[in-house]
């Protein structure tokens, strides 16, 4: 397996989340599309590290920071979430709005 596997790997998977952020309607959908940008972010990152520096390690603890953001991002927007279907009752996009007086 190559550098190249691993972006082109890297590049589907973050079409697919580009794909999923732009079609969904669910908060929670796009919620998880963009997680699926966030590991296609990781992919390349390990992939980078691993071919372009073989002994460092620092390509590993941007892994673990962009996990760490991603986890943060998780409990903001499900936390948003739970708040606008407190309010409106759905997890629609096309229900939200809120600015709408």
């Amino acid at each position: 397996m190559t550098l190249y596997h691993c972006i082109a790997l890297s590049g589907i998977v973050f079409s697919i989340g580009i794909y999923g952020v732009l079609t969904r309607r669910n908060i929670l959908g796009i919620l998880m599309s963009i997680e699926l940008m966030f590991n296609a972010a990781n992919i390349a990152l390990v992939a980078f590290n691993h071919y372009l520096h073989p002994g460092s390690l620092w390509g590993q603890g941007f892994v673990l920071f962009v996990i760490a953001v991603a986890a943060a991002e998780a409990v903001v927007g499900l936390s948003l979430v739970l708040a606008i279907y407190r309010n409106i009752k759905s997890v629609y996009t096309e229900n939200m709005n809120l600015l709408h007086g």
